[in-house]
């Protein structure tokens, strides 16, 4: 890692706690799911117990870089861990629609926000870009096989993936004290230059 000023140490240090702290409200998020599914909707649970699995080692990928970037987990983790849960038991007793509606919409929204950290990190921690770069494939994966799940989502579908993602927005936002608005800006700057 190059010199950084102290600002981009402090946005650094940031995109690995909210990082870590969105994976694990996804570890809360699938098990919730996988524990009501088992019981309504067994067909979910194998692919759900492989998006698990990817984001218990997500987990520990962030929080093993946080020490090197003076990175500590996130103040707010309870609203990651509760909401977590919460939002897995709720929609995972919506059905399978639910279940799926929850992942896409999650992991649009993560996915759009690991693009603005890709471009903030390539020239400032390639270490992390790196570590950022492979998991984003699989977010991607999960995304993708969430929406090819979705039979014609209609207009309630539509308002929960909605309502999702400005929670999953409000939660990044207050886990990186607002760097996470300054990052999307700079990517959609650098975007039209």
């Amino acid at each position: 890692m190059g010199e950084l000023s102290r600002r981009e140490a402090l946005t650094v240090a940031r995109i690995v706690r909210v990082n870590h702290a969105g994976e694990f409200g996804a570890i809360r998020i699938y098990s919730a799911q996988i524990l009501v599914a088992r019981r309504f909707s067994p067909d979910c649970v194998p692919s759900l117990s492989e998006m698990l699995g990817h984001e218990r080692q997500h987990c520990a990928a962030f929080r093993a870089a946080m020490p090197a970037r003076n990175s500590r987990p996130c103040r707010v983790m309870q609203f990651w861990s509760w909401g977590g849960w919460l939002l897995g038991s709720l929609t995972a007793l919506l059905g399978p629609q639910g279940i799926w509606a929850c992942t896409a919409a999650v992991e649009a929204t993560v996915h759009r926000h690991l693009d603005d950290q890709l471009h903030y990190l390539a020239e400032r921690d390639p270490g992390l870009h790196a570590i950022i770069l492979s998991i984003r494939e699989e977010e991607l994966a999960h995304l993708h096989h969430a929406e090819e799940q979705l039979r014609a989502p209609g207009p309630l579908l539509q308002l929960l993936r909605v309502m999702i993602a400005v929670a999953t927005d409000c939660l990044i936002w207050l886990s990186t004290w607002g760097d996470s608005v300054r990052m999307a800006r700079a990517l959609k700057a650098a975007k039209l230059s």
